[in-house]
């Protein structure tokens, strides 16, 4: 592997757990330690703990921050309250994707977007070349901190072990800043994997400790450390995008089917674009689709209708949780209505596959 890749304050603890390690957005992250299926598996009965330290951290504040953070994200955070967290796409000018994040609001004048690994940088800098005449100041924590992800349903059980704050007082998509086995965290109820779970933010020099002490007081509850396989297995089958999959500098929220986080009562970059595209009714669109004839569908696999090329598959899989091989694919939309037959070509062979709902799998949140 190489020698330059960026590693987590896990990083030793990984290998120490048999993890194999790859090279995801210039980190070292584990991939997998037992199985990818296992560690599925886990997360969907009991619960998995993820490395997720890889993944950004950006600090807004000053007294235009509710202002500035509503013109570069499609959502409205005039919508949340102090200690919520919010979803949101951040578009181009031309209503394609810089990234897709989440932000947590301390109060009017102060937020944390937690960004996707890959786009650190570019996400970083857009901000900045967009802060003019903005009275904020920001600033990039990554390296500062790491993050946690505990996920599943038995989440709750086990993190409630840790500490003595009461979870059932936590809502899904709020945070708050806990005690957590001695350490002061920053805990929040969301995930990417469709199980109720909890995001943990803590100091890098903590980071091993806890993972330790989670993974201790979860065995009893059949708790797995789980990669970054699995993450994408879980959120796939719960159609979530991944960025540089269902969302790009090349697609709009609206061609991924994230229309809801787009708020059109306001400004915001991207804004007359995306409204443009919408009025005139969309080119393409992300859709879900199941195999009929035996074969897997990856990434980047085309995919043809009558004869014709429509699209690409974005991801693909043998579901763990349905047994079954299903797909998201970014195809024409006069092919995309649910039932439509179309052909993934594999291994240039066509084959036959309908089209479906993204939700392949009952999301399972604690509302």
């Amino acid at each position: 592997m190489d020698n330059n890749l960026k590693k987590t304050p896990l990083y030793e603890t990984h290998l120490k757990y048999g993890a194999k390690m790859i090279d995801f957005a210039g980190f070292a992250m584990p991939v997998q330690y037992e199985s990818i299926l296992k560690e599925h598996e886990a997360v969907r009965k009991s619960a998995g703990l993820f490395d997720v330290s890889h993944m950004g951290e950006i600090i807004i504040e000053g007294k235009d921050s509710d202002k500035f953070i509503n013109y570069i994200i499609s959502n409205n955070i005039a919508k949340i309250s102090d200690n919520q967290a919010m979803y949101s796409p951040m578009c181009y000018a031309n209503g394609t994707t810089v990234d897709d994040l989440l932000v947590y609001k301390f109060s009017n004048e102060k937020y944390m977007l937690v960004v996707n690994a890959s786009n650190i940088d570019k996400d970083y800098n857009w901000i900045f070349e967009n802060k003019s005449g903005y009275n904020i100041a920001v600033k990039n924590i990554s390296n500062e901190v790491s993050e946690l992800a505990l996920q599943g349903p038995k989440a709750q059980e086990i993190l409630q072990k840790t500490t003595e704050y009461n979870l059932d007082d936590m809502k899904y998509y709020h945070f708050d800043k806990i005690n957590l086995a001695g350490v002061n965290c920053l805990i929040s109820r969301t995930g990417y994997t469709g199980e109720d779970g909890f995001e943990i933010f803590l100091r890098n020099d903590y980071a091993q400790s806890m993972w330790e002490k989670i993974l201790a007081v979860g065995e009893e509850f059949g708790i797995k450390p789980a990669g970054l396989g699995a993450r994408d297995t879980l959120r796939f089958e719960a159609g979530l995008p991944l960025y540089g999959n269902e969302l790009s500098d090349d697609i709009t929220p609206l061609e991924a089917g994230l229309g809801s986080f787009v708020n059109f009562e306001k400004d915001f970059i991207g804004r007359d674009a995306l409204f443009k595209q919408k009025q005139e009714g969309l080119k393409r669109k992300i859709v879900g689709f199941e195999m009929i004839d035996n074969g897997i569908p990856r990434h980047g696999y085309d995919v043809y209708a009558q004869g014709e090329k429509i699209g690409y598959v974005t991801t693909g899989y043998l579901s763990p949780t349905l047994k079954k091989n299903i797909g998201m694919a970014l195809i024409s939309s006069k092919f995309a209505n649910i039932g439509n037959e179309i052909n993934i070509i594999v291994r240039n062979k066509p084959l036959k596959a309908l089209v479906s709902s993204k939700n392949f799998y009952k999301k399972n949140y604690k509302k």
